[in-house]
């Protein structure tokens, strides 16, 4: 009887729609995880090379040479770094023409920066709503499959003259190896969300104070 109530013995012996109830868990899973794997790396990596770049850019006395040599770069740029590009870049075309008000340069370098931001924003935020989705569904999904195969252990009671515990004990457990399943898909995915979101919510802030404090030095620069 034991051996009849392994995990194994109660996922193969469980009817076809809990079966595939398992299945739908076990993918969405395996595709969090993934998903959990890759956003953590790129995540450590925007922090990695954006520390990298203020520490170039503070270090720069010229600010049009730090933008053609990183211009020239071939290793992979980051936010802070693609905000400084766009800025820069709309903050030198502006210049060149005549006529135009330090303001307006200076208000057109700024929203290029904020267009830029945005961008790396939608970057980092991509496929992260598929964690809560996973993270608030998996959980429903795994109690259906339980509520049917308890459903279908008290069916199968109907006929039988002596309902014992024995003869709904199987039933109940793969039932309840749905639910199982639908919490181990849940719990990671709703923590690292939760995390994800607090990581970008911080290297957003990063971006924004490192747009303001270079729109800051551009205006000094237009006034030197």
């Amino acid at each position: 009887m034991q051996g009849d109530l392994s995990i194994a013995s109660l996922i193969l012996g469980a009817s076809v729609l809990v079966k595939l109830v398992m299945l739908a868990l076990l993918v969405a899973s395996v595709a969090s995880w993934s998903l959990v794997i890759r956003k953590r790396r790129e995540l450590n990596d925007a922090k990695r090379i954006a520390q990298g770049f203020e520490d170039q850019f503070w270090a720069a006395e010229d600010l049009t040479a730090l933008f053609n040599r990183i211009a020239q770069q071939r290793h992979p740029s980051d936010g802070t770094q693609r905000i400084f590009e766009a800025g820069f870049k709309e903050f030198a075309r502006l210049r060149k023409k005549e006529g135009i008000p330090p303001e307006m340069i200076l208000e057109g370098s700024q929203r290029a920066m904020r267009i830029a931001l945005n961008r790396e924003l939608e970057e980092l935020e991509a496929n992260l709503p598929m964690l809560a989705t996973v993270g608030s569904v998996s959980p429903y999904i795994g109690l259906f499959g339980t509520v049917w195969g308890i459903m279908n252990s008290f069916r199968g009671l109907s006929n039988a003259h002596q309902a014992t515990l024995g003869m709904v004990a199987p039933g109940i457990s793969e039932a309840l190896v749905a639910t199982a399943m639908g919490l181990f898909a849940a719990i990671p995915a709703v923590i690292f969300y939760n995390r994800f979101s607090s990581q970008i919510d911080r290297l957003t802030t990063r971006y924004e104070i490192f747009a303001e404090e270079f729109a800051a030095i551009l205006q000094r620069q237009m006034h030197t």
